[in-house]
């Protein structure tokens, strides 16, 4: 059984107690608001801010890429001989067919000559062994000569008209090695470095090279993408060609246009990602093969979504949030879930509505509740 003892109390202590009582109740009350008055008692703290907007924002992969020549040509002669002369200079624009060296000819017009002379004589060789197998023919007609006479001198004609069709065979091969005595692009492109001069001794499809073409109107950019994102890619090109931007890190906004042309036929295993090139026009030969660039792959588009600039995105200690300046003048903080990140926006899935401002810039002085003053933005003043 519990005993309870009753204290009489004195009017003047329960006067003191009841006073103690009210003050407590009174510091519980106002416990929650002292920190909102704490901070609108403080300095309004200068901040930049931007508008949550809703408009249509494209679904890219960004990645770094590396342009290659569309096509490139290691130039090698075709016969072995002395350069006589070199017709171009180095990193020069070139057409195909444009002449670029000369051999030293004299070695296969001479040759070419001798096949020539082979030819006479084996032509008027073969004519008199046709004359002669005509001639037994008849003799063996009239019962003069013997068959085999016969076929001996039509054997030998046969063999003669043979050796006459490969005298001219040769004579073609001493055309065409003439020819490659005479050397021109293969493509348009612009070419490198010379590498052998007049006077140096070139081998049939040997070291050294003549010179390195690379066509460079249209440019190749080649980039991988993680393997989650082949799916994406397989399913959005079905519907058409994908957009593919690349832009010069040290030419900072001036992008490239090109579409997406190939989709290598394997992931490499060892990277978990799959190699993607772009074709481009390259009209203003902003692309240089050997570049290393930045990459965005356009997948599509998405309608209606809610974007707030990157810098507005806090990390907090419950998550991800933003600073909203309220209609009184003072900062919210706001939990806020980001669907993913477009460039320099953040697309925010939960959290904000259009039409709200958040804060981008001094976000480290503010607290909930604190008052903002909002500074304009430089740039936006030098574009008025």
């Amino acid at each position: 059984m519990a005993l309870t003892v009753s204290i009489p109390m004195s009017p003047s202590r329960a006067a003191l107690a009841a006073i103690a009582i009210a003050v407590t109740l009174s510091g519980c009350s106002t416990n929650g608001g002292k920190r909102a008055q704490a901070a609108a008692s403080l300095p309004s703290v200068p901040v930049r801010v931007a508008r949550v907007e809703r408009r249509t924002v494209p679904l890219e992969v960004r990645t770094i890429g590396n342009v290659e020549a569309f096509s490139n040509v290691s130039l090698k002669s075709r016969v072995s001989g002395v350069v006589d002369s070199v017709h171009f200079r180095e990193g020069q624009d070139v057409r195909q067919g444009d002449l670029l060296f000369t051999l030293d000819k004299r070695p296969f017009e001479a040759d070419l000559h001798q096949a020539e002379a082979t030819l006479e004589r084996d032509v008027a060789r073969a004519e008199n062994s046709a004359a002669q197998s005509r001639r037994f023919a008849e003799l063996l007609t009239a019962g003069v000569a013997s068959k085999q006479q016969y076929d001996d001198m039509h054997t030998a004609a046969s063999a003669d008209e043979a050796t006459v069709r490969s005298d001219r065979a040769a004579i073609e091969a001493s055309n065409l090695k003439l020819s490659f005595c005479t050397i021109r692009s293969p493509i348009d492109g612009r070419v490198g470095s010379v590498l052998v001069y007049p006077g140096n001794v070139v081998k049939e499809n040997d070291v050294p090279v003549m010179v390195v073409i690379n066509q460079i109107q249209p440019i190749y950019v080649s980039f991988n993408v993680p393997e989650q994102t082949l799916p994406d890619v397989k399913r959005f090109s079905a519907a058409g060609r994908l957009g593919v931007l690349a832009e010069v890190p040290q030419e900072a906004g001036q992008k490239e246009s090109g579409v997406l042309t190939f989709v290598d036929n394997a992931v490499d295993r060892t990277t978990g990602t799959i190699r993607l090139k772009g074709t481009f026009e390259n009209p203003l030969r902003r692309l240089w093969p050997g570049q290393f660039v930045n990459v965005t792959l356009r997948l599509s588009e998405e309608p209606d979504r809610i974007v707030v600039p990157n810098q507005a995105v806090q990390a907090g200690q419950s998550g991800q949030m933003v600073y909203v300046v309220k209609p009184d003048g003072t900062a919210e903080a706001r939990g806020v879930t980001v669907a993913r990140i477009a460039g320099a926006e953040a697309v925010i899935e939960r959290g904000l509505t259009p039409g709200e401002t958040v804060v981008t810039d001094g976000q480290l002085r503010l607290v909930p509740g604190s008052r903002v003053e909002i500074k304009s933005d430089p740039e936006a003043q030098r574009a008025r």
